[in-house]
């Protein structure tokens, strides 16, 4: 097991207990509306989802919400809407946090000196690039400070 395994192993281990949000799949039929489907659930510590045996780099939040008429003034906003109704047909409960578009992860890629998503090495320690623009950053201080928070 390389560094960013065993970090992100000691980071399940000291999260567990703590409430974990849905991960969610869309799903098209030509018979049913889409829907957004429960495909397991994480751990949020910013831009990454921990599950039980992988990491996630986040996508889209949302809420899962009942589907409403509504006037909107962006076609986005009418977009975001649907996407929380088809979790809500989907099987979310109302208001439940749902993760969409989540990209997994390689941390033995990471630890061989590749990247892989957010995540990569800075000489020689793993790192979290935080936002796009941002820099990276070592990947057990940004734990501690998203665990941290996730207790708070």
């Amino acid at each position: 097991m390389g560094p960013t395994a065993a970090l992100l192993d000691d980071a399940r281990r000291r999260l567990s207990g703590t409430p974990r949000e849905g991960l969610g799949m869309l799903r098209r039929s030509r018979w049913r509306a889409d829907r957004i489907v429960r495909a397991g659930e994480a751990w949020h510590l910013g831009v990454l989802l921990l599950t039980d045996d992988g990491v996630l780099a986040t996508g889209e939040i949302l809420r899962a919400a009942e589907e409403v008429r509504r006037g909107y003034t962006a076609e986005s906003a009418r977009a975001r809407a649907e996407r929380r109704a088809q979790a809500r047909r989907g099987g979310f409960g109302e208001g439940e946090v749902v993760h969409l578009g989540w990209q997994v992860l390689d941390p033995d890629a990471v630890d061989s000196g590749a990247a892989s998503g957010p995540l990569a090495l800075i000489d020689g320690v793993p790192g979290v690039r935080w936002s796009p623009g941002g820099a990276l950053v070592p990947l057990a201080g940004y734990l501690d400070e998203r665990i941290a928070l996730l207790r708070s």
